[in-house]
């Protein structure tokens, strides 16, 4: 797919009122980068380690930690540890992976949120199989993918939102389509790993189930009942609980070579494509609608929209896609670190929180690869300086309850190490544009090997 788009980068000379000058960089400037990068993983690893070891997550400002479900399932060790290997971290890879195969285990009474589970352990279990070869990733992996299977047991195959990791009881009937649609390329790998068919067959049923109450123009809401098919909220957008299902189905076609994701993925986009983007004085932007009417609802973007630029680059719209990463830069610069929610035709903050999302910073990376244009990597450096500045803390990283004062928040979330530190080092190592050609990310950023059709 690189071929061909490459032709397009004369496009990336495209320049708004706010876009950054273009920079030069070296192949060595790009290496302090990366270096600055492993350095900041290994400051929050550290403390990690320091007051949180062996639980799901640190609290960088109490110095505490804090487990999901009332114990422990690892999260931070299973999230980071790919990003480990991909950062050459070796020493804390295996302390990593010791302490997942001492400690990590799912036969527990707890009911546990689908969707973060999937995204986040199993396919980090999955990844550190493919990375690091030992079957007992697998093996985890493969007990987990049984324990989340009966989530798919209701009356349309749509999965429900929660489930019991050891009796099976399900709740939650009431879901959204990213929580739907972000499974295939967990349980489609696990099949693909373990000859059992079902966990691709269960997801993909419900992706379509999902995709065929799809409005008469073509957009889905933000909620629908998995039991009666019943739209609940029929705002549609390209924001949490919706944002990845688009995601996932470009990803599918990608690394399983399923046509059907692909007639899906090109028609959901077409009629995203079609109802959501608006421009403005200070960009294009992409708003949320009616999903029946395709009438605008709100002018509401924020840090989870940025993940649009990377998957428009990847499915081939190089052009909306370098404009629309230039709406989400100004969104950064202008707050100096991005809002959660804002509304772009007033610049109102609509909610003040930075959670250390990865989005942005990942739409950077796959424009650098498809463009080459150093102009993503001076984003990068912009983008990185600003967390340095803001969100780095004695101990670990901290969200920040406001971009507007910066005050910090004490939480640092599992996908700083798998996501966010991730794609900054992808974008800035030598080798790191190379990864798309081997792998393709899920949306917690764990790499999972392409399939050979």
């Amino acid at each position: 797919m690189k071929t061909g788009l490459i032709l397009l980068i004369a496009i990336t000379s495209f320049f708004s009122s706010h876009s950054i000058a273009t920079e030069k960089y070296s192949k060595n400037d790009n290496a302090i980068y990366a270096e600055k990068v492993k350095h900041e993983f290994l400051h929050a690893w550290n403390a990690y380690k320091k007051y949180a070891w062996g639980h799901d997550q640190l609290k960088p400002l109490s110095k505490t930690y804090r487990d999901w479900y009332g114990e422990s399932l690892l999260m931070t060790p299973v999230d980071a540890f790919d990003t480990m290997l991909l950062m050459g971290l070796t020493k804390e890879a295996e302390e990593a992976k010791q302490l997942i195969f001492e400690k990590l285990s799912f036969d527990k009474n707890l009911s546990i949120q689908n969707f973060e589970i999937t995204i986040r352990l199993l396919g980090g279990l999955i990844s550190a199989y493919q990375l690091d070869g030992d079957k007992r990733f697998l093996m985890l992996a493969e007990d987990l993918g049984k324990r989340l299977l009966p989530v798919f047991n209701s009356p349309t195959g749509m999965p429900y939102v929660n489930v019991n990791l050891k009796t099976g009881e399900t709740k939650g009937k009431v879901n959204n389509p990213a929580e739907i649609g972000t499974l295939m390329l967990e349980f489609g790998t696990l099949s693909k790993l373990t000859g059992s068919q079902i966990y691709y067959d269960k997801a993909k049923k419900g992706i379509v189930e999902l995709f065929k109450r799809r409005s008469k123009i073509g957009l889905v809401g933000t909620t629908i009942d998995v039991e009666t098919g019943e739209w609940k909220n029929t705002e549609s957008h390209i924001s949490g609980m919706i944002d990845s299902y688009y995601e996932y189905l470009l990803k599918s076609w990608l690394l399983f070579g399923d046509k059907d994701f692909k007639n899906m993925y090109d028609e959901s986009i077409a009629a995203v494509n079609k109802y959501l983007p608006e421009k403005t004085e200070t960009g294009l932007w992409y708003g949320q609608v009616d999903m029946n009417t395709g009438k605008q609802t709100s002018s509401t973007f924020g840090a989870l929209d940025a993940f649009l630029p990377a998957v428009l680059a990847y499915g081939g719209d190089l052009r909306q896609a370098v404009q629309l990463q230039e709406s989400c830069y100004y969104m950064w610069t202008h707050f100096d670190i991005e809002p959660e929610q804002f509304d772009y035709k007033t610049n109102k903050i609509l909610y003040a929180n930075y959670v250390l999302r990865p989005e942005i910073i990942e739409s950077a990376f796959y424009l650098y690869y498809y463009t080459q244009n150093p102009k993503y990597i001076a984003m990068g450096k912009t983008f990185f300086d600003s967390l340095v500045k803001y969100c780095k803390a004695d101990e670990g990283y901290s969200a920040l309850k406001s971009v507007a004062t910066k005050e910090k928040s004490d939480s640092m979330e599992s996908f700083f190490f798998a996501e966010t530190l991730k794609y900054f080092y992808l974008l800035f190592s030598t080798d790191g544009t190379k990864a798309l050609e081997k792998y393709v990310f899920n949306t917690e950023a764990h790499p999972l090997k392409k399939i050979k059709h």
